[in-house]
């Protein structure tokens, strides 16, 4: 089974021996995803989530050699306790990547103060101060990875503060490649487009919405699909361990929407 995900990841057994990774949002998804191919390369992994439920599902999917923590990506107070665990853990690690994020679609005219501070607090608050609280963890050579949106360069109705929150965490990804340059740290991002995880589900509630956004966003993408939570993974982990002279950059994985 390890021959076959290894073949289906393009993961080479040891590829990522001896690396240690922090993904915050792991429990699901492109967190997941790259959870995995950390693991089936050799590296050591501790991922977070808040539901039980999905905490359970991550440890069971990835196997005892993961940390699965409990962790809100919103609070302070718990991503204090998440630097001091992997502290106690590991000591030092390698690679910070900040999945955490989910969208509240709403019209600009009914926008509430409530759903504007919950998309800044998981897609901005948050992420700006994971960095700050594990970056002293972070060794040498190391590297930070946001994953942000599309919607951060295009105009998408229902989404506008969901797309000004990854918008600034797109300008976190060059502010904080330039005050981590001391530190040997490189900060990049990697920016999805129509993705087919759990979240869609999530965001689109109502009978048949999701299957009928699926349908739309297949004709609006240039490349005419949806990608996967592995093409997502594969771009963290180039930005992570293979691009060592790229920071501050973005990498669309978007089947060319934002491009073409």
């Amino acid at each position: 089974m390890g021959n076959i995900m290894q073949t289906l990841t393009g993961a080479s057994d040891g590829k990522f021996s001896g690396k240690v990774a922090v993904i915050i949002g792991g429990t699901s998804g492109m967190g997941l995803a790259t959870a995995k191919m950390l693991l089936d390369g050799g590296a050591r992994v501790l991922v977070t989530g808040r539901s039980q439920a999905g905490l359970e599902s991550a440890q069971k999917e990835l196997g005892k050699d993961a940390l699965v923590v409990s962790s809100d990506a919103r609070s302070l107070t718990d991503i204090d306790a998440l630097a001091a665990r992997v502290k106690s853990e590991f000591g030092t690690f390698d690679l910070l990547s900040v999945s955490a994020g989910f969208a509240i679609r709403a019209p600009f005219e009914s926008m509430t103060e409530a759903a504007y501070d919950e998309m800044f607090n998981l897609n901005t608050k948050g992420p700006l101060f994971a960095v700050q609280k594990l970056a002293p963890l972070i060794n040498r050579g190391g590297s930070v990875v946001f994953t942000t949106s599309v919607a951060n360069v295009k105009g998408m109705p229902g989404n506008t503060a969901y797309g000004a929150a990854k918008a600034a965490m797109r300008s976190f990804a060059r502010t904080l490649a330039a005050e981590l340059l001391p530190r040997e740290i490189r900060v990049n991002a990697v920016t999805p487009g129509p993705i087919d995880t759990p979240i869609v589900d999530k965001v689109f509630t109502g009978k048949g919405e999701a299957a009928q956004i699926r349908e739309k966003m297949i004709g609006m993408v240039p490349m005419k699909r949806w990608g996967t939570s592995e093409e997502i993974a594969k771009a963290v982990l180039f930005l992570a361990f293979d691009a060592t002279f790229t920071t501050g950059a973005e990498i669309p994985v978007d089947g060319g929407w934002s491009q073409l």
